[in-house]
Protein backbone atom coordinates (compact mmCIF):
# COMPACT_ATOMS: atom_id res chain seq x y z
CA UNK A 1 0.00 0.00 0.00
CA UNK A 2 3.07 2.25 1.04
CA UNK A 3 4.30 1.80 -2.37
CA UNK A 4 1.66 3.30 -4.88
CA UNK A 5 1.45 6.61 -2.04
CA UNK A 6 5.19 7.05 -2.65
CA UNK A 7 5.17 6.77 -6.23
CA UNK A 8 2.10 9.62 -5.87
CA UNK A 9 4.19 11.41 -4.01
CA UNK A 10 7.59 11.25 -6.40
CA UNK A 11 5.28 12.24 -9.15
CA UNK A 12 3.92 15.25 -7.50
CA UNK A 13 7.12 16.79 -6.33
CA UNK A 14 8.57 15.96 -10.10
CA UNK A 15 5.74 18.14 -11.54
CA UNK A 16 6.37 20.98 -9.12
CA UNK A 17 10.14 20.70 -10.09
CA UNK A 18 9.43 20.47 -13.29
CA UNK A 19 6.83 23.63 -13.32
CA UNK A 20 9.35 25.77 -11.11
CA UNK A 21 11.79 25.04 -13.92
CA UNK A 22 10.00 26.52 -16.42
CA UNK A 23 9.06 29.73 -15.10
CA UNK A 24 11.49 32.77 -16.29
CA UNK A 25 13.17 30.53 -18.82
CA UNK A 26 14.43 31.62 -22.55
CA UNK A 27 14.04 29.87 -26.04
CA UNK A 28 17.34 28.45 -27.82
CA UNK A 29 17.22 31.97 -29.68
CA UNK A 30 17.49 33.72 -26.94
CA UNK A 31 13.96 35.25 -26.08
CA UNK A 32 11.56 34.70 -23.51
CA UNK A 33 9.14 31.94 -23.59
CA UNK A 34 6.54 30.35 -21.08
CA UNK A 35 5.85 31.75 -17.52
CA UNK A 36 7.85 34.50 -15.82
CA UNK A 37 7.61 36.37 -12.98
CA UNK A 38 9.87 38.81 -11.59
CA UNK A 39 9.92 40.41 -8.02
CA UNK A 40 10.76 43.43 -6.17
CA UNK A 41 14.33 43.37 -5.16
CA UNK A 42 14.52 42.38 -1.91
CA UNK A 43 11.16 40.98 -1.50
CA UNK A 44 8.61 38.46 -2.25
CA UNK A 45 6.02 41.08 -3.70
CA UNK A 46 5.36 40.37 -7.32
CA UNK A 47 5.86 43.01 -9.84
CA UNK A 48 4.64 41.36 -12.68
CA UNK A 49 3.73 37.53 -13.73
CA UNK A 50 2.72 36.48 -17.63
CA UNK A 51 3.50 34.20 -20.13
CA UNK A 52 6.02 34.55 -23.04
CA UNK A 53 5.25 32.85 -26.20
CA UNK A 54 8.65 32.99 -28.00
CA UNK A 55 9.40 36.63 -26.95
CA UNK A 56 6.10 37.90 -27.40
CA UNK A 57 3.12 38.38 -24.99
CA UNK A 58 0.35 36.29 -24.74
CA UNK A 59 -2.63 35.91 -22.76
CA UNK A 60 -2.63 38.77 -19.33
CA UNK A 61 -0.19 39.96 -17.87
CA UNK A 62 -0.38 41.69 -14.07
CA UNK A 63 1.30 44.51 -12.47
CA UNK A 64 1.85 45.33 -9.26
CA UNK A 65 3.26 47.63 -6.76
CA UNK A 66 5.59 47.18 -3.64
CA UNK A 67 2.78 47.33 -1.13
CA UNK A 68 -0.32 45.72 -3.56
CA UNK A 69 -0.35 41.94 -2.20
CA UNK A 70 -2.51 39.84 -4.37
CA UNK A 71 -4.45 42.99 -6.18
CA UNK A 72 -2.58 43.94 -9.12
CA UNK A 73 -2.64 47.90 -10.09
CA UNK A 74 -2.50 46.80 -14.45
CA UNK A 75 -3.67 44.44 -16.19
CA UNK A 76 -2.88 43.57 -20.08
CA UNK A 77 -4.91 41.27 -21.71
CA UNK A 78 -3.03 40.33 -25.22
CA UNK A 79 -5.63 39.36 -28.10
CA UNK A 80 -4.37 36.33 -29.58
CA UNK A 81 -2.11 36.30 -32.97
CA UNK A 82 -1.85 40.29 -32.31
CA UNK A 83 -0.12 42.87 -30.41
CA UNK A 84 -2.85 44.94 -29.55
CA UNK A 85 -3.52 44.37 -25.46
CA UNK A 86 -6.91 45.26 -23.38
CA UNK A 87 -5.36 46.81 -20.49
CA UNK A 88 -7.09 48.37 -17.04
CA UNK A 89 -5.71 50.50 -14.38
CA UNK A 90 -7.03 49.81 -10.90
CA UNK A 91 -6.68 51.60 -7.40
CA UNK A 92 -4.19 49.30 -4.63
CA UNK A 93 -7.73 48.14 -3.50
CA UNK A 94 -8.54 46.50 -6.85
CA UNK A 95 -11.30 49.96 -8.49
CA UNK A 96 -11.18 50.55 -11.92
CA UNK A 97 -9.52 53.97 -12.66
CA UNK A 98 -9.23 53.51 -16.60
CA UNK A 99 -9.26 51.20 -19.25
CA UNK A 100 -8.75 50.49 -23.34
CA UNK A 101 -6.16 49.74 -25.58
CA UNK A 102 -2.38 49.45 -26.19
CA UNK A 103 -0.43 48.81 -29.31
CA UNK A 104 3.22 48.35 -27.86
CA UNK A 105 3.64 51.27 -25.44
CA UNK A 106 0.97 53.75 -27.04
CA UNK A 107 -2.52 53.64 -26.20
CA UNK A 108 -4.78 53.49 -29.47
CA UNK A 109 -8.36 54.13 -29.60
CA UNK A 110 -11.22 54.98 -27.14
CA UNK A 111 -9.90 55.30 -23.92
CA UNK A 112 -12.20 55.64 -20.42
CA UNK A 113 -12.12 56.80 -17.13
CA UNK A 114 -14.16 56.38 -14.19
CA UNK A 115 -15.42 59.06 -11.57
CA UNK A 116 -13.36 58.11 -7.75
CA UNK A 117 -15.93 57.25 -5.91
CA UNK A 118 -18.07 55.38 -8.41
CA UNK A 119 -18.20 53.29 -11.77
CA UNK A 120 -19.64 56.38 -13.83
CA UNK A 121 -17.86 57.24 -16.26
CA UNK A 122 -15.93 60.52 -15.55
CA UNK A 123 -14.24 61.05 -19.18
CA UNK A 124 -13.16 59.77 -22.23
CA UNK A 125 -10.38 60.33 -24.45
CA UNK A 126 -9.31 58.98 -28.31
CA UNK A 127 -5.91 58.20 -29.03
CA UNK A 128 -4.07 57.05 -32.23
CA UNK A 129 -0.73 55.81 -31.50
CA UNK A 130 -0.50 57.33 -28.36
CA UNK A 131 -1.31 60.84 -28.81
CA UNK A 132 -5.08 62.10 -27.98
CA UNK A 133 -6.62 62.62 -31.49
CA UNK A 134 -10.40 63.40 -31.70
CA UNK A 135 -13.05 65.02 -29.20
CA UNK A 136 -12.21 64.45 -25.30
CA UNK A 137 -15.35 64.65 -22.86
CA UNK A 138 -15.13 64.90 -19.37
CA UNK A 139 -18.28 64.02 -17.28
CA UNK A 140 -20.09 65.28 -14.31
CA UNK A 141 -20.69 62.85 -11.00
CA UNK A 142 -24.60 62.37 -12.87
CA UNK A 143 -23.36 61.81 -16.32
CA UNK A 144 -24.38 65.36 -17.54
CA UNK A 145 -21.38 66.27 -19.71
CA UNK A 146 -18.76 68.76 -18.49
CA UNK A 147 -16.19 69.78 -21.54
CA UNK A 148 -15.66 68.83 -25.02
CA UNK A 149 -12.33 69.58 -26.33
CA UNK A 150 -11.04 68.48 -29.46
CA UNK A 151 -7.69 66.92 -30.02
CA UNK A 152 -5.29 66.76 -33.31
CA UNK A 153 -1.92 64.66 -32.91
CA UNK A 154 -1.99 65.65 -29.10
CA UNK A 155 -2.52 69.45 -29.30
CA UNK A 156 -5.92 71.44 -28.84
CA UNK A 157 -7.14 71.86 -32.10
CA UNK A 158 -10.59 72.93 -32.64
CA UNK A 159 -13.73 73.44 -30.44
CA UNK A 160 -13.78 73.48 -27.01
CA UNK A 161 -17.02 73.96 -24.98
CA UNK A 162 -18.20 73.70 -21.13
CA UNK A 163 -21.75 72.73 -19.63
CA UNK A 164 -23.40 73.30 -16.64
CA UNK A 165 -24.78 70.27 -14.34
CA UNK A 166 -28.30 70.97 -16.03
CA UNK A 167 -26.78 70.28 -19.84
CA UNK A 168 -26.46 74.47 -20.73
CA UNK A 169 -23.54 75.90 -23.01
CA UNK A 170 -21.61 78.42 -20.88
CA UNK A 171 -18.25 78.78 -22.79
CA UNK A 172 -17.46 78.14 -26.29
CA UNK A 173 -14.25 78.47 -27.65
CA UNK A 174 -11.57 78.20 -29.79
CA UNK A 175 -8.61 76.59 -30.07
CA UNK A 176 -5.63 76.18 -32.26
CA UNK A 177 -1.83 74.90 -31.86
CA UNK A 178 -2.48 74.36 -28.28
CA UNK A 179 -3.72 77.94 -27.57
CA UNK A 180 -7.12 80.08 -27.62
CA UNK A 181 -8.21 81.59 -30.82
CA UNK A 182 -11.05 82.19 -32.28
CA UNK A 183 -14.36 83.67 -31.63
CA UNK A 184 -15.11 83.29 -27.98
CA UNK A 185 -18.26 83.20 -26.36
CA UNK A 186 -20.04 82.78 -22.63
CA UNK A 187 -23.26 82.50 -21.05
CA UNK A 188 -25.31 82.37 -18.16
CA UNK A 189 -27.08 79.60 -16.58
CA UNK A 190 -29.59 80.46 -18.96
CA UNK A 191 -27.93 80.69 -22.04
CA UNK A 192 -27.71 84.05 -22.51
CA UNK A 193 -25.04 85.52 -23.95
CA UNK A 194 -22.91 87.24 -21.18
CA UNK A 195 -19.45 87.85 -22.86
CA UNK A 196 -18.47 87.72 -26.36
CA UNK A 197 -14.94 88.54 -28.10
CA UNK A 198 -11.65 87.14 -29.78
CA UNK A 199 -8.55 85.05 -29.14
CA UNK A 200 -5.21 85.60 -30.63
CA UNK A 201 -2.47 83.49 -29.97
CA UNK A 202 -3.73 82.79 -26.73
CA UNK A 203 -4.64 86.67 -25.97
CA UNK A 204 -7.81 88.55 -26.36
CA UNK A 205 -7.85 90.35 -29.52
CA UNK A 206 -9.95 93.28 -30.76
CA UNK A 207 -13.43 93.87 -29.74
CA UNK A 208 -14.51 92.48 -26.71
CA UNK A 209 -18.44 93.27 -25.91
CA UNK A 210 -20.16 92.07 -22.37
CA UNK A 211 -23.62 91.99 -21.79
CA UNK A 212 -26.56 92.56 -19.24
CA UNK A 213 -30.06 91.81 -19.95
CA UNK A 214 -29.42 91.01 -23.38
CA UNK A 215 -27.91 94.51 -23.79
CA UNK A 216 -24.30 95.83 -24.47
CA UNK A 217 -22.97 97.12 -21.11
CA UNK A 218 -19.34 97.52 -21.87
CA UNK A 219 -17.04 97.39 -24.75
CA UNK A 220 -13.22 97.16 -24.63
CA UNK A 221 -10.28 96.48 -27.45
CA UNK A 222 -7.40 94.11 -26.77
CA UNK A 223 -4.79 94.80 -26.94
CA UNK A 224 -5.15 97.94 -24.66
CA UNK A 225 -2.94 101.19 -25.21
CA UNK A 226 0.20 101.31 -22.85
CA UNK A 227 -0.38 104.37 -20.49
CA UNK A 228 2.43 106.40 -20.71
CA UNK A 229 3.90 108.41 -17.44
Amino acid sequence: MKRPYILFLIAIISVTALSAQEVNKFDETGKRHGVWKKYYPNSKQLRYEGEFNHGKEIGTFKFYCEECGDKPTTTKDFKANSDIANVKYYTIKGKVVSEGQMKGKDRIGEWVYFQKNSNNIMSKEVYVAGEMDGIQTTYYPNGKITEEITYTKGIKQGENNYYSPEGVLLKKLIYHNDQLHGPAEYYDANGNVTIKGYYKNGKKHGLWQYFKDGKVELEETYPKPQKRG
